[in-house]
C-alpha cells in the first residue's frame, strides 16, 4: 500500500505544473486543421489549396495518435498504397506497392537525403529500420516525381523528417510499450513485444542538440506457417547537432545508426528453419542553409554504409556504400513565383566479386506560379546523367485552378509527368543474371481530379491516374534448355490506372473522421499481392481535451500470389480488420495508451504460407520532462 501511495504521490507532483498552467495550456489532443501547409511537391511551404497534388500529410499529432505502430503500418492506411508484410511477423520483408507498382519505384527521403541500398535487387530502403517515435512528420507524394527527387521517384515519394531540438532548454522524452505478438489460432496473450525509445534535446541560443536511442524486441510468431517462433530485434540511434551562426546561415550535422537482427524460415520448401539475417546501416549527414533576400541556398550531403548478411543453406553477404549530394537555390519572385535550380549527385558502390559502382549527376529546375486569380502552375525538368547508360530528360507539368467557396475552395488539378528508375548495381553487375547494357525504366503518369474544402469541417478529393511503364527491367529466361536467365528491359509496355478518393471531416467539435478508397487496375493482370480495391477509415474522438479514442477499419479485396511448390497462381481471400486505440493524458508530462489490433481476430493471408497477426494488445506510456 505504501508503494502505491508513493507512486501516486510522485505522479501528483509530476502533474502539479499542468494544474498551475491550466489556463494557458495547449491542447495536444485537439483535432488537426484541414488547412495544411505542404512541402514535398514544390519544396516550398505552400498552402494545400495552392498545390496541384493531393499530398498526404502525416503530422506529428497523427504519429502520436499511432504510438506503438510501425511506420509501415501507418503508411499502409493511406490511399494508393499497399505495404505488404506490415501485417506479418516483425522480421517480414516490407514491400511498398504504390499505384500498382513495385518497391524500386518508390523513393524514401530522410531529412532531404535519398536513401537506398545499392546492393539490394530492388535498391529500396528497409522500412523496418525506422523508429516511429523518432519521426516528426511524413509527407507522401504519389505519381511521377523524378523532376525534384530523381531516381526511383516513379509511383511515390515518402518524405520523412526526423525530430530535432525545437524548444529552449533541456528536455527528455521516454516512450515505452509492450504487447502480445500472436497469430489468430494461438491467442495465448503472452507479452512478447517490447519497445523503448529515449530522446534528449537541448537548445540554447543558436545551438541545438538531439540524441535519441531505441530498441525493439519481438518474439512469438513464426515467419512461415509453423511451430517455431522467430525473433526480431532492432537497435537504432541518432544524433543531431545544429548551429545557427546568424540570421543568414545555419548548419546541421547528423549521424544515424540502425542494426536489425531477425530469424527467418526456409522458403523452398516452406518449413521452420534456423536461418537468420543481420543488417547494419550507418549514415552521416551535413546540411547547411544560407538565407538571403527572397532566397535560400541549401546544401545537403550524406554518406551511407550498409552491411547485410544472410545465414541459411545458401549464405550470402553484401557491403555497400553511397554518397549523396543535393545543392539547390530557392528564390521567390514577386511573392508568387517560387523557383528551384539545383544539382543532385548520387554515387553507389557494392562489393560483389570485386567492387562495382555507378553514379548519377542530375541538374534540375522547377518553378511554381501561384496567381491571385486562382491559377497555379508547377513545371520542371531534370537531365539525368548516368555513368553507364548515358542521359535522358524527364519533366513535369502540373496545373491547378482554385475557386473560393466561402471559407473554403474548389480546386481542379491535372498533371503530366515522367520519371526514371535506373538499373541498380545488382542488376548491372551482381552474381545472378547481370546485364551491364540495361537502360533505365521510364514511367509516365497522367492524372486529373478535384479537391473541395468546405470551411473547417470537410475536405474531399478524388484523383484518376493512368500510368505507363516503358522498358521495365525483369529477370527473364534466355535459354529454355539450361534455364539461364538475365535481367533485360522488356519490350512490352505496362499500363495501369486507378482512382483515389480521400475524405477528412470534423462533423463534431471533438470528432475527426478520415477515410480513403483506392481502385487499382491493370491492362493485363495486377502484380502479385496488390488488391484491386482497398478501403481505410478512422473515426477519432477527444473526451474533455485529455482522452483520445479511435476505431480504425481496413478492407482489402482479393489478390493473387504464387505457390512456389507448384508454381501455380493462388487467389487470396479478401479480409477486413478493425483496430481500437485509446490515449489518455494524465498531465502535460505523462500519458499512456492502449491499442487492440484485429479485435475480431479475423483469419486471413497476407503472404501465402506465411504467418499473419491475429488479435493483439499493446500498452505503453510516454513521459516528457
Amino acid at each position: 500500500m505504501n508503494k502505491k501511495l508513493v507512486g501516486f504521490g510522485g505522479l501528483a507532483l509530476l502533474c502539479t505544473n499542468v494544474i498551475a498552467q491550466q489556463v494557458v495550456q495547449n491542447d495536444s489532443m485537439s483535432v488537426q486543421q484541414l488547412d495544411e501547409v505542404v512541402v514535398s511537391d514544390s519544396r516550398f511551404n505552400l498552402k494545400r489549396e495552392n498545390s496541384g497534388k493531393t499530398v498526404i500529410k502525416i503530422s506529428a499529432e497523427e504519429l502520436e495518435r499511432n504510438q506503438g505502430r510501425s511506420v509501415a503500418e501507418i503508411i499502409n492506411t493511406k490511399s494508393g498504397l499497399e505495404v505488404n508484410g506490415s501485417r506479418s511477423y516483425a522480421g517480414q520483408n516490407i514491400s511498398v506497392y504504390a499505384r500498382g507498382g513495385n518497391n524500386r519505384q518508390v523513393l524514401v527521403i530522410i531529412d532531404g537525403i535519398q536513401v537506398s541500398d545499392p546492393s539490394n535487387v530492388s535498391a529500396e530502403y528497409d522500412l523496418r529500420l525506422l523508429n516511429t517515435s523518432q519521426i516528426e512528420s511524413i509527407e507522401i507524394i504519389k505519381g511521377a516525381s523524378s523532376t525534384l527527387y530523381g531516381n526511383s521517384a516513379a509511383t511515390a515519394v515518402i518524405n520523412i523528417t526526423t525530430k530535432k531540438a525545437d524548444k529552449d532548454g533541456l528536455a527528455l522524452d521516454v516512450l515505452s510499450s509492450m504487447g502480445t505478438n500472436q497469430p489468430e489460432n494461438d491467442q495465448n496473450y503472452n507479452i512478447s513485444d517490447f519497445s523503448n525509445t529515449v530522446t534528449i534535446t537541448a537548445k540554447e541560443g543558436g545551438l541545438s542538440v538531439l540524441a535519441s536511442g531505441g530498441h525493439q524486441y519481438t518474439d512469438g510468431l513464426s515467419a512461415a506457417v509453423g511451430e517455431e517462433a522467430d525473433d526480431f530485434s532492432r537497435i537504432d540511434g541518432n544524433v543531431k547537432i545544429g548551429y545557427r551562426f546568424s540570421n543568414k546561415f545555419d548548419v546541421t550535422a547528423s549521424a544515424f545508426y540502425n542494426k536489425l537482427n531477425t530469424e527467418y524460415d526456409n522458403g523452398f520448401p516452406i518449413e521452420d528453419a534456423d536461418f537468420y539475417y543481420k543488417g547494419e546501416q550507418s549514415r552521416f549527414g551535413l546540411a547547411g542553409t544560407f538565407f538571403y533576400k527572397n532566397g535560400e541556398i541549401h546544401a545537403n550531403t550524406a554518406f551511407n554504409q550498409i552491411n547485410r548478411e544472410f545465414v541459411s543453406n545458401y549464405p550470402s553477404a553484401y557491403d555497400s556504400e553511397s554518397l549523396v549530394l543535393d545543392v539547390y537555390n530557392k528564390y521567390t519572385f514577386n511573392g508568387n513565383i517560387y523557383s528551384i535550380v539545383g544539382v543532385n549527385y548520387v554515387d553507389g558502390k557494392t562489393l560483389f566479386d570485386e567492387e562495382k559502382n555507378a553514379d548519377n549527376l542530375d541538374p534540375y529546375a522547377n518553378v511554381v506560379y501561384v496567381s491571385d486569380f486562382g491559377l497555379n502552375l508547377n513545371v520542371g525538368a531534370r537531365l539525368n546523367n548516368h555513368s553507364e547508360y548515358g542521359s535522358n530528360l524527364i519533366y513535369n507539368i502540373n496545373p491547378s485552378y482554385r475557386i473560393g467557396i466561402n471559407e473554403g475552395y474548389f480546386k481542379m488539378m491535372g498533371s503530366y509527368a515522367t520519371s526514371y528508375i535506373a538499373p541498380n548495381l545488382s542488376q548491372l553487375y551482381g552474381p545472378y543474371g547481370a546485364n551491364p547494357d540495361l537502360d533505365p525504366e521510364e514511367d509516365t503518369t497522367i492524372e486529373g481530379g478535384i479537391e473541395v474544402k468546405f470551411s473547417d469541417w470537410l475536405r474531399l478529393s478524388g484523383i484518376y491516374y493512368n500510368r505507363k511503364e516503358e522498358g521495365r527491367i525483369d529477370y527473364v529466361t534466355i535459354d529454355p534448355q539450361t534455364f539461364e536467365s538475365q535481367y533485360r528491359n522488356i519490350e512490352e509496355d505496362v499500363n495501369l490506372s486507378g482512382v483515389e478518393i480521400e475524405l477528412q471531416a470534423k462533423p463534431l467539435k471533438n470528432m475527426d473522421v478520415t477515410a480513403n478508397y483506392t481502385l487499382t487496375e491493370a491492362e493485363e493482370d495486377l502484380a502479385l499481392r496488390i488488391p484491386k480495391n482497398k478501403i481505410n477509415a478512422t473515426v477519432g474522438y477527444t473526451f474533455r481535451n485529455k482522452t483520445y479514442a479511435s476505431i480504425m477499419y481496413q478492407n482489402v479485396s482479393s489478390r493473387t500470389d504464387t505457390d512456389f511448390l507448384t508454381y501455380s497462381t493462388v487467389d487470396l481471400e479478401p479480409f477486413s480488420l478493425v483496430d481500437l486505440y485509446l490515449k489518455h493524458e494524465v498531465c502535460d508530462q505523462f500519458s499512456f495508451f492502449i491499442s487492440v489490433s484485429n479485435i475480431f481476430n479475423e483469419e486471413y493471408v497476407e503472404i501465402l504460407n506465411y504467418t499473419t497477426k491475429g488479435r493483439n494488445v499493446r500498452i505503453g506510456m510516454n513521459l516528457k520532462l
